[in-house]
């Protein structure tokens, strides 16, 4: 989405609470347990979300079946707006490599010079931009969204795909 396109939450267009649906799933590592709060934190702080149906602010709640997200969009009133889902395909190489790029960040951190751990992380970085492109461009028939908002959404989709017990 263009810079001249977004808009600010006051207009109503955005999310203002989100939920992800868990269960089945397995317990998240400490790590993961960070980067879904951090997500939902920052998500919620400042995002651009506009349904092409209705106005908002939303409610999103997320759920996954390992082979699709599921969106569902609620109004103000928690009233049903939207039900889509998203095939998860596409990403899973993403999903796959960013995984094992943010496993090198984090031992990086633990024992690599600044200028490797930079380096590891413009990778981190650069597969994060792909997945929120990804993202963005398998939803545009249903919402658009800016890409820090897309950034937010693709890993908190990465927190509910994980099947790693630990990381």
């Amino acid at each position: 989405m263009d810079q001249q396109d977004i808009t600010s939450q006051e207009d109503g267009f955005h999310i203002a609470k989100i939920e992800l649906d868990m269960e089945g799933q397995h317990r998240l590592s400490s790590t993961q347990e960070h980067e879904r709060a951090v997500a939902i934190f920052d998500l919620l702080d400042s995002n651009h979300f506009k349904l092409h149906k209705q106005a908002g602010p939303y409610h999103l709640y997320l759920r996954t079946d390992q082979r699709h997200i599921h969106f569902d969009i609620r109004d103000s009133d928690d009233e049903p707006i939207v039900n889509f889902f998203m095939a998860l395909g596409p990403l899973r190489r993403i999903i796959r490599d960013y995984f094992q790029v943010c496993d090198s960040y984090y031992e990086a951190i633990r024992t690599k010079t600044p200028s490797q751990i930079q380096a590891i992380d413009m990778g981190r970085r650069s597969l994060h931009n792909e997945g929120s492109d990804i993202l963005c461009n398998r939803l545009e028939r249903h919402a658009a969204f800016d890409n820090q908002t897309a950034r937010r959404l693709f890993t908190l989709i990465c927190v509910m795909t994980s099947r790693e017990k630990t990381r």
